[in-house]
């Protein structure tokens, strides 16, 4: 019985995984939330153009802007809750030299649901597709954190 082997090209032979492709999910997160300040920016002009604020009360209490300044102000908010794990998680990975095809796939995953959750909740903020994209964005936390365990118990 023989044992059928590939033969590839030398410039065609497997290489590994470049560890620095972890780190463009990360970047993709940052610019997610660049964009959002410039929207918040875009929106609080657009309310204070149209007179529907008082600045005074406004520096004080952000509860005084408009419904839509308040959801982008909301989601920016929410971009240091979870997302603040996802860099801790990716910059571990990286730092171990762990930064596997899973954990980029699974950056990829998580930097996207995140996109779908703001796009959400800056347009419809319709509740039940939002806490969907939350909720996979969560899964892709946890698993980031059970590669990370498993990198390290190796």
């Amino acid at each position: 019985m023989s044992i059928a082997t590939t033969t590839y090209p030398p410039d065609m032979l497997p290489t590994p995984m470049d560890p620095n492709f972890i780190l463009w999910p990360l970047v993709a997160q940052v610019i997610l939330v660049i964009l959002l300040f410039i929207r918040l920016g875009q929106v609080k002009d657009r309310a204070r153009a149209a007179g529907a604020i008082d600045l005074e009360v406004t520096a004080l209490d952000n509860d005084a802007w408009p419904d839509e300044v308040r959801q982008v102000a909301n989601n920016i908010r929410n971009q240091f809750q979870v997302p603040v794990l996802f860099f801790v998680l990716v910059l571990a990975l990286y730092a171990h030299g762990s930064a596997d095809v899973y954990a980029i796939v699974m950056s990829w995953i998580f930097v996207a649901t995140r996109v779908m959750h703001s796009y959400i909740h800056i347009g419809s903020n319709f509740v039940p597709a939002r806490t969907r994209a939350f909720k996979l964005s969560v899964l892709c936390v946890i698993v980031l954190t059970v590669l990370l365990i498993r990198a390290l118990a190796a």
